[in-house]
């Protein structure tokens, strides 16, 4: 069987700022979605490939900040090996592999290579990806998905032939419109990737002897330096995928990420979700270590972190609630992210509205709380982004409250 690694491209502190004010105190990698680090998700989806031997993940965070995921994910999945290689400086989402090609390609030396960004929450359909990577001759496969037409250009576009799925032409974050199939984040490759990232960088170097505007250096993106000479030459191809894709930039992406997540564990890991009963709603994710009263009612799209306390009475949908948290009596959070060790007094009330599909400058929908937040007994915040070591008193609504 052909030797298969997994690369999870994670970046690193000055990346992930739209995530703020969650980010402020946890690194992107490591925030919680629907109960498990963001990381987790493609890690896991990794781990069930067939003749995969090891998974490299891919930043510049320092090691100190990845150590204690890392070792849990070498304990919950012990057949493969987990490694962490940190960046000396952001280099792109091909610098990188580039890089530390020697570590990807050491024996045993892989045919294929899954590439994940962080930033995506998915399915991964690899298996499905493999098998159509398989049929064809190309380089790569690049996992797409169907957007609408308003919200297209956000992304990567890509443009296939109907009849063989492969890619003719690919373009980042267009001007205008061009398709409204878009780059997925999760790629499959050969281990040829790595002399087309060769000539990538071979071109840059030649440019920037040629312009003494352009400054030599390692910064190479895999998507528009690597993938748009692939499709030029028809080296790619595409899979679509039918299921559920969300990209994770902003705070309130979590929450939607984190409910899409939560519906696909009922289907394929009912295990890790919390047993339906009269107050619980599924699908809810809840830390056996959490405290919830009997009477409170959780549900559906629920993720509660550990040590988090639910008092009487308490009403929570549509929310991630991260460790250390208390919910005092009759309190309700909707639509919100609470975060770590904020206390909401009894009565009060967080909530905001679903985060809309496309983003609206200057509109606040998902209400985020920071670290450390205090809610005095019956304050409201509506919609709201709220930072770090806080203690609100009055109602707000529609701010960010620094």
């Amino acid at each position: 069987m052909a030797v298969t690694k997994g690369v999870i491209l994670v970046g690193g502190p000055s990346k992930g700022t739209r995530m703020r004010p969650l980010s402020l105190d946890c690194p992107k990698p490591l925030l919680p979605i629907a109960g498990k680090p963001m990381i987790w998700h493609p890690l896991a989806a990794l781990a069930q490939v067939s003749g995969l031997v090891e998974i490299i993940i891919i930043g510049f965070y320092e090691d100190s900040v990845m150590s204690g995921f890392i070792k849990d994910a070498k304990r919950e999945f012990p057949n493969i090996t987990i490694t962490y290689l940190r960046e000396y400086r952001p280099l792109g989402t091909a610098g990188g592999l580039y890089h530390f090609r020697d570590s990807i390609l050491r024996a045993p030396t892989p045919q294929h290579i899954f590439i994940c960004n962080i930033d995506v929450a998915c399915s991964f359909p690899l298996a499905e990806m493999m098998t159509l990577h398989s049929k064809h001759r190309g380089v790569g496969t690049i996992l797409s998905v169907t957007v609408k037409k308003e919200t297209a250009t956000q992304y990567g576009c890509i443009v296939t032939d109907p009849e063989t799925q492969q890619m003719v032409h690919y373009v980042e974050k267009p001007d205008s419109w061009i398709s409204n199939m878009v780059n997925g984040g999760v790629y499959l490759f050969d281990k040829t990737l790595f002399d087309e990232i060769k000539v990538a960088m071979d071109d840059k170097t030649a440019r920037a002897a040629e312009d003494p505007l352009v400054k030599p250096d390692e910064i190479l993106r895999l998507e528009q330096d690597v993938i748009v000479p692939l499709a030029a030459a028809k080296k790619m191809y595409v899979y679509e995928t039918k299921s559920f894709w969300r990209q994770m930039k902003t705070a309130a992406s979590a929450v939607t990420a984190s409910s899409l997540y939560l519906n696909n564990f009922a289907k394929t890991s009912p295990e890790l979700l919390a047993k339906p009963s009269a107050s619980i709603i599924s699908p809810t994710f809840i830390d056996p270590t959490a405290s919830i009263d009997p009477t409170a009612k959780i549900g559906p799209n629920v993720a509660i972190g550990p040590h988090v306390r639910i008092g009487k009475g308490a009403r929570v949908k549509d929310a991630i609630i991260m460790e250390g948290s208390v919910l005092e009596q009759h309190s309700c959070v909707l639509n919100s992210i609470v975060g770590t060790d904020c206390h909401i007094g009894p009565w009060a009330r967080v909530d905001g509205a679903p985060e809309p599909e496309a983003e609206v400058k200057g509109q606040i929908s998902v209400t985020v709380l920071a670290t450390e937040v205090t809610l005095a007994p019956e304050t409201l915040v509506r919609s709201c982004i709220v930072l770090p070591n806080k203690s609100l008193d009055r109602n707000s609504a529609n701010q960010v409250l620094l």
